[in-house]
């Protein structure tokens, strides 16, 4: 099962927090996302769990818990959509963006 996991701190590393889940059963991956530039934290990542019932049992144990000075937000992932790319201001009949 793929789990959310939110309001991460910028200092958390993806070590850390597989150590948190891996006292539920045995995680595949964790992974926080970085900007691709700068390489900071988003405060967000992913962790992945063989097996449903222990994740199911992380997500309920650690949903509001403390993780590095941060209460963290756990929930089940949703499957990525597609065209998630961010959209610019649409442009005005002349073609000529109005701001």
């Amino acid at each position: 099962m793929n789990i959310y996991v939110g309001n991460i701190n910028f200092s958390t590393s993806d070590e850390s927090l597989k150590e948190l889940f891996d006292e539920f059963g045995e995680v595949l991956s964790a992974k926080i996302i970085r900007d691709k530039y700068s390489g900071r934290s988003k405060g967000f990542g992913f962790v992945e769990m063989v097996n449903d019932e222990e994740a199911l049992e992380a997500i309920n144990s650690l949903n509001g818990q403390e993780l590095d000075h941060k209460n963290i937000v756990v929930s089940e992932a949703r499957p990525k959509t597609e065209g998630g790319e961010r959209r610019s201001r649409p442009f005005n009949k002349g073609g000529y963006r109005k701001y």
